[in-house]
C-alpha cells in the first residue's frame, strides 16, 4: 500500500509518499505562512519523483498536531479531501510523536517539542521502545521555563527535539544532563509520518476522514484576540 503524508503542523511544509518498499520521495519546505500555497505542488512534485498516480495512493496520513493553527487546519483539510476525492482510509499522528521518532536509538527521556508561540510550547516525553518510542505522558502546552524545572527535577539524561527546544534553549542549555539535538531534529517531517502511518497500515489502523480530528492543546489565537477586543 503507498502512502501519501502530509506534514504542516509547524512552519514547515512537508509531503512524502512511501509504503512497504520505504520512502519513494519527499519534499519539505519552510516557508512560514505560506503553506496552502505550497502544498499542492508539493503534492505534485513528489508524485512526479516517485513516478507515481494519485489513484495508487491507498490511505492518507496526517499530523494532527499540536501545532500552528492555520497550517494545522490547511493541512487536515488537503488530507481529508484528498481522502475523500481517492475514497482512501486516513492514518492521524501527533505532531510530538514525529519529533521524537528520530531519536528513538537514543537510551535517554526524549522531551518532543513544538514551538506554541506567545512564550509557550508543547511537549512531551518518550522513552525508546523496540522498534521506535512511546509516550509517557499527555502532551501539554508550558511555559519553557516551567519544562525546563520538570526536567531539572527528574534529574535524568535528556535529548530535547524541536523547534520549541531550539527557540527557547536558553532554558535548556544550563541543565546537566540535558543535551538540544541539533538542527536536523528541528521539525516533525512527512518522511516519519509515512514510516509510522505505514506502521499503523500493517495493522489496519485506519480511521475514516470524518474521524479525523486536530489535537489544539488550547484556544486558537483568532479567538483569543477577538475575546480580547474592547468592546464598543
Amino acid at each position: 500500500m503507498l502512502i501519501l503524508g502530509i506534514e504542516t503542523a509547524t512552519s514547515q511544509v512537508g509531503v512524502a509518499i512511501g509504503g512497504q518498499e520505504g520512502l519513494l520521495a519527499s519534499f519539505h519546505s519552510t516557508r512560514d505562512k505560506r503553506h496552502a500555497e505550497t502544498l499542492a505542488p508539493a503534492v505534485q512534485f513528489v508524485c512526479a519523483q516517485a513516478r507515481v498516480e494519485l489513484s495508487e495512493i491507498g490511505c492518507i496520513a496526517v499530523d494532527v498536531g499540536p501545532g500552528l493553527f492555520t497550517g494545522l487546519r490547511v493541512g487536515l483539510a488537503a488530507a481529508k479531501a484528498f481522502a475523500h476525492a481517492l475514497r482512501v482510509p486516513m492514518v492521524g499522528v501527533s505532531s510530538l510523536d514525529l519529533v521524537a521518532f528520530p531519536g528513538r536509538l537514543s537510551s535517554r527521556l526524549i522531551v518532543s517539542t513544538v514551538d506554541a508561540r506567545r512564550g509557550e510550547m508543547f511537549y512531551a516525553l518518550y522513552r525508546r521502545v523496540h522498534g521506535g518510542v512511546q509516550r509517557v505522558n499527555d502532551p501539554e502546552v508550558a511555559q519553557p521555563s516551567d519544562v525546563a524545572d520538570q526536567l531539572r527535577a527528574l534529574g535524568e539524561d535528556c535529548l530535547v527535539l524541536g523547534d520549541g527546544g531550539a527557540r527557547y534553549a536558553d532554558e535548556f542549555d544550563a541543565l546537566r544532563g540535558v543535551e538540544l539535538a541539533r538542527e536536523g531534529f528541528r521539525y516533525p517531517t512527512a518522511n516519519s509520518l509515512v514510516e509510522l502511518a505505514h506502521m499503523e497500515a500493517v495493522r489496519e489502523e485506519f480511521v475514516a476522514p470524518r474521524e479525523i480530528e486536530p489535537l489544539y492543546l488550547r484556544t486558537p489565537d483568532a479567538r483569543i484576540n477577538f475575546q480580547a477586543r474592547p468592546q464598543r
